[in-house]
């Protein structure tokens, strides 16, 4: 480890650093990050890029008792290394491992839990209150990116915190979006002027003398206001945030640790809500992720030396399979439009962006509105279809109900990452999906056992008349049951074998964790199972599961999401409903909590959803001795 890195353990450590010990720090912590990341993945570029403006946080505030809050929280990694969490680097994202995100059970350093984006200004605003009703003083920072910035929730936390007008320090951290001209000297001499503190007390003075004088000190004081504000608009960028009520500072150069030191520094003594416009560049300092700073938001082992991913899979992920066929519908229907919240190239959408531009929306970080503008199109006859991770689309849950499917219009919901996702944890797995899109009257949801019937939904799903969605996994496309591809008929299921006693229900991927628990019955206890492909989570196969009650003791759920209000609840309300033959039904799913991070094997693992797994729960709950 570096000489500078091994003596930092918390932020204590680098307060009596020198400039040039800061910068070699600073230089340090960016090499741990490249060879730490190499190892395990993760989030390389953002964290890259927010080195020495981190380092500066730490040095300048003091935490805890002053509380930062990370928006998304992906690039916190720097700010884990200064807080006593070094030592952990080597389980990062790992089961029972250091989380990639901010975490409070971690460390009284993370004051707020994120993973999800623009929410930081709204959290730290609820922090800030608090401690005015409680008497304390402390500062409250929020650091929040250009990209999160377009999310509506930004703009509702920034709208309150100027009516509120207590003491919160917004951090922008624009790495990409040009809202404003590049760093300069004339920037850096208005920040210097408006962060200086004879400017602002003098300022203070003339307001303060001049509202003591009838009539005339108002006019002085309006004359005033007008010709700073004249200023700003004619030399900053920042008119927005002032119009919204924040003191706007910079932009400052998110690199240069000795301005931000100065700055940050000035502003504790500065009051109600203030805006620092800091200018960084996602990869800083690591070649390949400066060029392809996208391509390192997140990633899997590499290569330091060719920046190459490390044992990555040549067959296609089902974001690709995806993003091809939709590709192949779209040439063949002019009405088909692609959409995407900021996750073009996650959700496979490139080509078709390319292809197809003016049939290519990408709404920024605002999946509420994405959700809504889907309707509008589909109102007017076009065919929206909104690619969408599992675990974001969960934040327009209200759009879902009351602006598509209350009117019944038909948007096709493409719900990539559903189920398990792995080493981003809690905030990432797409474990809700079933159960909060199954009880919504008119919504349609299906789940593919593999890539070609990932295929053949999506072309039912564009022909469908009504709220669609299909949700799918993260990662490589299975290629198993190839000779199973019967057509796509609404609300039918698909038999993948015919047997008595006991029958295994599966959604999408997890038929093949069914077919390995059938094996495992069919060795160990002479029973051949019936396994369905159930295709359909709603509406359920009424007709099979009256079928299946005729000669089977036992059902067996089996879903990549939690067992609450999934579709083996319904099959459960099913035969509540029906006769059922006093059949008995095992439902296996993920339980009532927030899933864990780790890699998806060992998570089915943990939970036992593989095919040892099912066969154990079969056998625990003695099935076979019926």
């Amino acid at each position: 480890m570096s000489i500078l890195l091994k003596q930092v353990n918390f932020p204590k450590d680098i307060k009596n650093m020198n400039e040039k010990e800061l910068k070699k720090l600073a230089k340090e912590i960016r090499y741990f990050l490249i060879k730490s990341v190499s190892k395990t993945g993760g989030h390389l570029a953002s964290n890259l890029g927010v080195v020495e403006l981190t380092v500066a946080l730490h040095y300048c505030f003091d935490l805890p008792n002053d509380k930062i809050v990370w928006d998304v929280g992906h690039q916190a990694y720097v700010h884990k290394l200064l807080t006593g969490r070094k030592k952990d680097f080597g389980k990062l994202r790992q089961l029972n491992g250091l989380s990639g995100f901010p975490k409070p059970h971690e460390s009284e350093y993370d004051v707020f839990a994120a993973g999800h984006s623009s929410t930081s200004i709204s959290a730290a605003l609820g922090i800030a209150k608090a401690r005015d009703l409680k008497g304390e003083y402390n500062h409250v920072i929020a650091v929040i990116g250009d990209g999160a910035m377009t999310g509506g929730l930004a703009y509702e936390a920034l709208n309150n915190a100027a009516k509120e007008n207590t003491n919160l320090i917004v951090i922008l951290n624009d790495n990409e979006m040009s809202i404003s001209s590049n760093v300069g000297a004339m920037s850096r001499y208005l920040t210097h002027l408006r962060t200086d503190s004879a400017y602002i007390q003098a300022k203070e003075n003339f307001q303060n003398f001049s509202q003591k004088i009838p009539v005339v000190g108002n006019v002085a004081n309006f004359i005033f206001e007008k010709m700073r504000f004249g200023a700003k608009f004619l030399f900053l960028p920042g008119m927005l945030f002032e119009e919204m009520g924040f003191h706007y500072i910079g932009p400052v150069d998110g690199h240069n640790l000795e301005e931000l030191k100065e700055v940050f520094q000035n502003v504790k003594q500065m009051r109600g809500p203030l805006l620092i416009h800091v200018k960084t560049k996602k990869g800083k300092g690591y070649t390949y992720a400066e060029q392809e700073s996208w391509k390192y938001h997140g990633v899997g082992k590499f290569d330091i030396k060719t920046g190459q991913a490390i044992s990555c899979s040549n067959k296609e992920d089902y974001s690709a399979v995806f993003g091809k066929k939709l590709i192949e519908l779209a040439e063949k229907n002019k009405n088909i439009l692609a959409l995407t919240a900021a996750m073009a190239s996650g959700t496979g959408l490139l080509a078709f962006q390319k292809k197809f531009p003016e049939r290519f929306f990408d709404v920024a970080i605002a999946e509420q509105h994405g959700v809504t503008f889907s309707a509008g199109l589909a109102c007017q006859g076009m065919i929206p279809v909104f690619a969408v991770y599992s675990t974001f689309l969960q934040r327009a849950y209200d759009q879902i109900i009351h602006d598509v499917c209350m009117q019944n219009l038909p948007v096709v919901f493409a719900i990539d990452r559903a189920g398990i996702v792995g080493a981003d944890g809690e905030t990432h797995q797409g474990v809700f999906d079933i159960a909060y899109l199954s009880h919504i009257p008119n919504m349609t949801l299906l789940s593919p056992k593999n890539k070609w019937e990932l295929e053949d939904m999506l072309a039912f799903a564009v022909d469908f008349k009504n709220p669609i969605a299909i949700r799918y996994p993260r990662g490589t496309a299975s290629e198993q049951f190839e000779q199973y591809r019967q057509k796509i008929v609404y609300g039918k299921s698909e038999v993948i074998q015919k047997g008595k006693k006991i029958a295994l229900l599966a959604e999408g991927h997890m038929l093949s964790f069914a077919v390995e628990a059938a094996e495992l019955l069919k060795q160990k206890n002479n029973i051949t199972a019936h396994i369905v492909n159930m295709r359909f989570l709603k509406p359920l196969d009424g007709q099979m599961l009256k079928e299946v009650s005729q000669y089977c003791d036992c059902i067996v759920t089996i879903e990549d999401g939690l067992i609450q209000c999934g579709f083996g609840s319904k099959v459960l309300e099913y035969y509540n409903e029906n006769e059922n033959n006093g059949i008995k039904i095992i439902r296996l799913g993920f339980p009532d909590k927030f899933i864990e991070q780790g890699t998806t094997e060992e998570l089915y693992q943990l939970y036992g959803l593989n095919g040892q797994g099912i066969y154990d729960s079969i056998i625990q709950k003695g099935i076979l001795n019926d």
